[in-house]
């Protein structure tokens, strides 16, 4: 997913420097969204992932 929100970040600032402003908008507002969503399921994950039984 932070794979996908880098891709949507890089488009953006290569449409910026193009000049297509209405993707650029586009493109940064899909890579804000992918980021967003990475942070909360990587904070969800660190909390309740797997948890060990403290046995070797």
């Amino acid at each position: 997913m932070l794979k996908y929100a880098m891709l949507f970040l890089v488009l953006a600032i290569v449409a910026g420097i193009f000049g297509f402003m209405g993707l650029v908008s586009a493109f940064a507002g899909i890579a804000k969204v992918l980021f967003v969503l990475f942070l909360i399921l990587f904070v969800a994950s660190f909390f309740f992932g797997r948890k060990s039984t403290g046995v070797r």
